[in-house]
């Protein structure tokens, strides 16, 4: 999937196929990177990815890397053992002194509750330390013929239905025939029925937990 190729689907669904066009297609690449960040805000799960994550050394509050919407998980140290989530209130109560600890390999983590981009290690990385995690990361501005990454290709329909809401949304005599909401809800639902699917192939392995984090 390209820019590109939504925009020739979204040129047949608005009738806009002959010169000079209503919509340019600056505009329309306009409205499919913007559709992409919706994308990223409604499914997130959509956009996760492994990657190493630097640490600062000495601290044990750590932040995602720049391009990173919320953090899904971190695996292990690079190189070196895993690492396990705990519960940052937990680890007050029994170990009250944790954070002034001697730094090394981190052995945990924990989420910060209020910032989705932040997360705390047990210990406090040495230098060097890099950790492999997973985290939601923005879309970049494609350009029209940039193959995009994100979502795969199975939600090319969805991702013309929301471009399409969003050009026929600057249409008044299309916002009164409802046909921009028709798209709109089109978009919404085909993001919430693939989300429901996952209950038919997501199997949850013995031991792990259920709760979802993204």
């Amino acid at each position: 999937m390209t820019p590109n190729n939504v925009i020739n689907e979204v040129r047949w669904l608005v009738e806009d196929t002959k010169t000079p066009y209503r919509y340019s297609d600056e505009l329309l690449l306009g409205f499919v990177n913007q559709t992409f960040k919706r994308i990223a805000l409604i499914r997130p799960d959509l956009f996760a990815v492994v990657a190493d994550i630097a640490t600062v050394p000495g601290t044990v509050l750590q932040t995602c890397p720049a391009d990173s919407i919320r953090l899904v998980e971190i695996f292990q140290v690079k190189g070196g053992n895993s690492v396990t989530e705990v519960s940052r209130t937990t680890l007050n109560q029994t170990t009250p002194g944790w954070q002034q600890e001697a730094s090394g390999q981190p052995v945990n983590f924990m989420r910060h509750v209020r910032n989705p981009n932040q997360f705390f290690v047990y210990p406090a990385p040495e230098a060097g330390v890099v950790l492999i995690g997973e985290y939601v990361q923005t879309p970049p501005d494609y350009t029209l013929s940039q193959v995009v990454t994100f979502p795969v290709d199975a939600y090319f329909p969805s991702v013309v239905d929301g471009v399409v809401f969003l050009a026929e949304s600057v249409d008044n005599e299309h916002v009164n025939s409802n046909r921009a909401k028709l798209f709109q809800d089109s978009f919404l639902q085909g993001f919430g029925v693939s989300l429901q699917s996952r209950a038919l192939t997501d199997i949850k392995a013995a031991g792990e937990d259920s709760k979802q984090v993204i």
